[in-house]
């Protein structure tokens, strides 16, 4: 998950049923090359009712080769074969999912807004670090409020790629890109309007020179 140019990151909403699998194939198919990970994020199911709903959604990105990552859930993401897992500060150790998971999986882990959090991440063999919200988020509320400056801070000093979360949209994002993000995790504003308009809106403000 790491390019010299920055990419979208989708995030599910917590509402996959019904049109959404075909929203995602638009998305897909109008973000190739530009929409290159997705993130499977629901919540109050069971396993076997989030692996029911996972799989059609894993498919479709298998098919468009975009890496298929599970939120929190070490156990599901196990279960689905999915390329990775998304750990919450509070959703365990990045080396336990390792071994879990084999040395292939993508293991990203929600840093807020912490420096010493994505250290420790980078220590523990996480490939990726997410740092937000960086804006008022409608999807996840949270009080951790980072400046675009600990984007620039880590991406100078490592290699491991940087997700920057929160309130993204195609009017807020440049600060994040220019300040090194790698991966721009959006959801709200993709999946509250028209997702191919969204994901097109995107690709030419990322496409631009700032």
């Amino acid at each position: 998950m790491n390019d010299a140019s920055c990419q979208i990151y989708l995030i599910s909403p917590l509402d996959v049923t019904g049109e959404f699998p075909n929203r995602l194939s638009r998305a897909l198919d109008a973000g190739m090359g530009l929409a290159t990970a997705f993130q499977f994020r629901v919540k109050d199911h069971d396993q076997h009712e989030a692996a029911r709903l996972a799989e059609p959604l894993q498919a479709i990105c298998a098919e468009r080769n975009v890496a298929f990552v599970v939120n929190d859930d070490v156990a599901l993401a196990k279960r689905l074969g999915a390329d990775g897992v998304h750990l919450g500060q509070s959703d365990g150790d990045p080396r336990e999912a390792r071994e879990i998971l084999g040395r292939e999986a993508q293991i990203g882990v929600t840093c807020h807004a912490s420096k010493h959090f994505a250290m420790e991440a980078g220590e523990a063999g996480a490939d990726y670090v997410a740092f937000g919200a960086f804006y008022p988020s409608q999807t996840k509320a949270s009080e951790h409020r980072p400046e675009p400056e600990i984007l620039e801070w880590w991406s100078n000093l490592f290699e491991l790629p940087c997700v920057a979360i929160g309130g993204i949209t195609p009017q807020n994002c440049r600060p994040l890109v220019d300040a090194g993000a790698d991966f721009l995790a959006v959801s709200g504003s993709i999946w509250g309007g028209d997702e191919v308009e969204a994901i097109n809106a995107f690709r030419k403000t990322l496409e631009s020179k700032g």
